[in-house]
């Protein structure tokens, strides 16, 4: 799967591993930024990988920031961008099979590098389930 990974200046160390899991698990990765833990700002990160995943170019997207809250509510301004904000690995695999979420958001000061790992991993592999809860994102469209 093609993935396209940001992060701001507070979740660098974290997008870095992300990355590596991701390739290693054999998913295709574009990596938008930040590249350095120099000061910058997440919106921009937010839109870049949102107008990937909006164009198709990439399937999904992943957002990491301090707490993950500033990137959730960046991306989500996007119409048709569901983002979740996951701190645990149930909330991530339900983000995918009930809400259809195609972009993770993590917080690297709030989860550790292990259980963000986890968190990643259940993400990619769930798949969303339909049914009933299609019709409830009919509704949010």
């Amino acid at each position: 799967m093609k993935v396209s990974v940001g992060s701001d200046h507070g979740g660098f160390d974290l997008k870095e591993l992300v990355v590596a899991f991701l390739r290693d698990s054999g998913h295709e990765v574009v990596d938008v930024g930040c590249h350095s833990p120099t000061s910058c700002d997440y919106p921009d990160f937010a839109r870049d990988v949102c107008e990937q995943v909006l164009s198709g170019s990439c399937e999904r997207g992943i957002l990491i920031c301090g707490t993950g809250i500033g990137m959730s509510i960046a991306a989500n301004r996007h119409r048709e961008i569901r983002a979740a904000l996951c701190h645990e690995g149930f909330s991530a695999r339900m983000s995918r099979e009930h809400n259809n979420a195609n972009v993770l958001c993590l917080g690297a000061r709030v989860t550790g590098p292990e259980l963000a790992l986890d968190i990643v991993g259940q993400w990619m592999v769930s798949e969303f389930a339909g049914g009933r809860h299609q019709r409830r994102l009919d509704m949010l469209s």
